[in-house]
């Protein structure tokens, strides 16, 4: 009897916590964990947009690409995120990422842009409408490119271009519009082509957020806000998302987020980033309505978590620990 009423406690144990995991409605990651946010992301921002005229003809780069994306899959991350400028003249460029991300299994957050809307490369600056017209026709003639799951931000951080801040310009209202006809516009076009593409992640400065984003606009993006936001203590960082919460009734999004920023963290340790980045992700853990989170960057600026050599720093482990084992220990205490 003994033994019986063991075996019952034991099968009752773990059917709750198979029920958790199902109520907690956490997606698992390529490598089977339970993933404690709907998006893990890191970015490459420093490789993948800013060497992508460099390294264009230089197949070499390949190993660089292959070995980023290998680290960044091996934390459990879900999504990778990818900066690649959309103009045909760098695609060659996206297409190496993305094959790459596809290879090691990987959900592709797409936080490009059109390089005139901020004078990258040295384009020209294009406007609003013409913004609208290349983003479509990019989506219906690279297709191919895309799966379902992955996010498409047409515009990251759009007040850093075209006709400019809103808080500058004042022209919030317009901002706001703009906002809401590209994700219409781009929603459309993932439909006609068959591909479940979220596009409503429209990545903008925290401050731009609280200027700009009320209830009625939030319920247009379909309740998601992304913000972009560095600070200097991971509770600030915190605290900004429960206030956008509150403000927009939506669920929120870090675009961008990571430490040390020398200007706003001085200069921090390795041990200081990870003890930094733990404490963050930990407060992040407990908020709500906080869906998701890309980390920037993977390596090449100061809050890189691997060194320009690709070596982890301790902020990997960290990283690591969260993103694929953090829900399935916390049951198991």
């Amino acid at each position: 009897m003994k033994k019986l009423l063991y075996i019952l406690i034991l099968f009752t144990i773990l059917l709750y916590t198979v029920l958790l995991l199902n109520l907690l409605g956490k997606n698992q990651n390529t490598s089977g964990y339970q993933t404690v946010f709907k998006v893990q992301s890191i970015d490459t921002m420093k490789y993948s947009r800013d060497l992508s005229r460099q390294e264009l003809h230089d197949k070499a780069f390949d190993l660089v690409i292959d070995t980023q994306v290998k680290n960044i899959a091996a934390t459990g991350a879900n999504y990778i995120a990818i900066d690649t400028p959309y103009d045909e003249e760098f695609f060659p460029m996206l297409q190496r990422w993305v094959e790459s991300a596809r290879k090691y299994k990987l959900k592709v957050w797409f936080r490009g842009n059109w390089s005139g809307w901020e004078g990258w490369f040295d384009y020209p600056k294009i406007d609003r409408a013409t913004h609208l017209e290349k983003t479509t026709e990019f989506i219906l003639i690279h297709r191919e490119i895309f799966e379902n799951g992955d996010i498409f931000t047409a515009c990251p951080e759009c007040e850093n271009g075209g006709p400019g801040d809103p808080r500058v310009t004042g022209d919030i209202k317009g901002y706001r519009q703009f906002l809401i006809v590209e994700y219409a516009v781009t929603k459309s076009v993932f439909n006609k082509i068959g591909k479940d593409v979220a596009s409503n992640y429209d990545s903008m400065n925290g401050d731009v957020a609280t200027a700009v984003m009320d209830k009625a606009t939030t319920k247009a993006l379909d309740g998601v806000v992304t913000i972009d936001h560095y600070v200097a203590t991971p509770q600030q960082l915190a605290d900004k998302v429960r206030e956008i919460e509150k403000q927009t009734g939506g669920k929120v999004v870090l675009g961008e987020f990571g430490a040390p920023i020398p200007d706003i963290n001085g200069d921090l340790t390795e041990d200081q980033q990870a003890a930094w980045l733990s404490t963050a992700l930990n407060l992040l853990f407990t908020t709500p309505n906080f869906i998701g989170m890309n980390y920037w960057t993977n390596q090449g600026s100061t809050t890189a978590l691997w060194n320009n050599d690709a070596s982890p720093k301790k902020a990997v482990n960290i990283i690591q620990n969260f993103y694929s084992t953090r829900l399935v220990n916390g049951l198991a205490k």
